[in-house]
């Protein structure tokens, strides 16, 4: 009979503004809550996520969603030494905003064995109108040796 040792838990990273690459953090999204099955957060919009049309660029909303799955995804199967990477984000540009806060809640659909899909709403924080939402397919995969 041989014994296998089971996977140490992934370090959670920290996933504050500060902590994050240089392209994440243009987004501006902040992480609020993070759970197995959700991620909350919010984002400030202002002329610098702009097209040159004065609204926020659907690159800013798939950067956020992305994240925001990948982020929940990842703090879900980090006990088992693993980590989640996108494989499919698709992301629906709902109406245009120019600048304000939004609120971003995104949710587990299905969290399997291999793969997670999550949802993810992009809101303005002042009428909770849907600007964006996405669905983020996922693959859980072993984390990195430190």
């Amino acid at each position: 009979m041989s014994t296998s040792e089971s996977p140490s838990p992934t370090p959670i990273p920290d996933v504050s503004l500060e902590a994050s690459s240089r392209f994440v953090a243009a987004s501006g999204f902040v992480v609020d809550e993070v759970a197995e099955t959700s991620v909350r957060g919010h984002v400030e919009f202002g002329p610098e996520h702009h097209t040159p049309w004065g609204v926020v660029h659907g690159g800013v909303y798939a950067t956020i969603i992305e994240s925001a799955a990948s982020i929940g995804a990842s703090y879900a199967v980090r006990e088992r030494g693993e980590f989640s990477v996108g494989l499919h984000n698709g992301t629906d540009f709902i109406r245009p905003a120019t600048g304000g806060s939004a609120q971003v809640e995104a949710t587990a659909l299905h969290q399997g064995r291999g793969q997670q899909l999550w949802d993810v709403v992009i809101s303005a924080a002042e009428t909770g109108k849907t600007i964006a939402r996405g669905q983020v397919r996922l693959q859980n995969v072993p984390a990195p040796s430190a």
